[in-house]
């Protein structure tokens, strides 16, 4: 009696356990987009193209969706569906950058050359800026030949870094580099600065350190032409705290920068103009005035020499 009434207990305690485990099919099922991604990211094409096709018939209005299943057909040779599914992309607002490269890839894989080309040129105006992409993707391998190739690979070269090509961009170049610096007047030892381009070429970065009676401050400055007011602008940031913000342009080979009227401790308003003049191809001289009378009396701040180091 006894060990029937053990073995009921254990029985039905088995059953209850049983009862509580979850079942497999109550597991959360994996989000399809994330598992399509998943995929793709490890361009196993042959996986993300079936979830790509199902998350277009889900999400029909996705512009994502569609050029992702575009890349998967085009990768496995589906080229007139990949050329229909990078088109349906474009119609739904993809960046025509990017949707008529991938319509010029399907168009070059069908043997379509021409069409392929102008694709690209759309693509090209659009802002495509990959042209280490364009001088290599595979499936452009047959319009390469093309004398139309050659000007939008070098358009795509702007594309990357538009400050290399643009004369406005270049104006501050002769203050790039590497230089010791002294009083104008006197010679003294003022400090030393590392000027070089970064950002894609784009900003003439300042790096200053004081030496002599000025040692222990530095600071830096981001000089870049700024082409919606067609001007140069100029943010120095310091060791102390400090920040100005000059404004101006290249004026007769000089150049030259204004500051608004800046706030000082003792009450008064400092507008600053400072100059940077180009003397050789290793001199540079950049002197700097103050007003507290808006502009109508003026007062050296400094005079520098910048002596390009050997």
């Amino acid at each position: 009696m006894r060990t029937w009434v053990v073995r009921a207990f254990v029985c039905a305690g088995l059953g209850l356990a049983v009862a509580l485990a979850p079942r497999a099919q109550d597991a959360p099922a994996e989000d399809p987009a994330a598992a399509a991604n998943s995929a793709y990211q490890a361009k196993d094409w042959a996986k993300a193209l079936p979830l790509y096709d199902r998350l277009t018939k889900a999400q029909p209005d996705s512009p994502l969706n569609w050029y992702r299943l575009g890349a998967c057909q085009l990768q496995i040779g589906e080229h007139e569906a990949a050329l229909a599914s990078f088109q349906a992309a474009h119609a739904r607002g993809l960046a025509p950058s990017v949707a008529d490269f991938g319509i010029a890839q399907a168009l070059a894989s069908l043997g379509r050359n021409q069409d392929a080309l102008d694709a690209l040129t759309e693509a090209v105006k659009s802002g495509f800026a990959q042209p280490d992409r364009l001088a290599s993707d595979p499936t452009l391998e047959p319009v390469r030949a093309d004398a139309r190739f050659a000007p939008l690979l070098e358009q795509a070269r702007h594309n990357q870094t538009p400050c290399v090509y643009k004369a406005e961009n270049r104006q501050f170049d002769f203050w790039i580099g590497d230089w010791d610096v002294v009083t104008t007047r006197e010679g003294a030892t003022a400090g030393t600065s590392h000027i070089e381009r970064a950002i894609g070429d784009c900003v003439i970065w300042e790096n200053w350190t004081s030496l002599g009676n000025g040692a222990g401050y530095a600071g830096k400055s981001y000089n870049i032409y700024n082409a919606d007011f067609t001007r140069w602008e100029q943010f120095w940031v310091d060791n102390q705290g400090g920040v100005i913000h000059f404004t101006g342009g290249l004026k007769d080979g000089v150049m030259d920068f204004t500051t608004d009227e800046l706030p000082q401790a003792d009450g008064t308003r400092l507008k600053r103009h400072l100059q940077f003049f180009s003397l050789g191809p290793d001199k540079v001289r950049q002197f700097s005035q103050g007003s507290t009378d808006g502009g109508g009396t003026w007062t050296v701040e400094y005079d520098l020499t910048y002596n390009r180091r050997k």
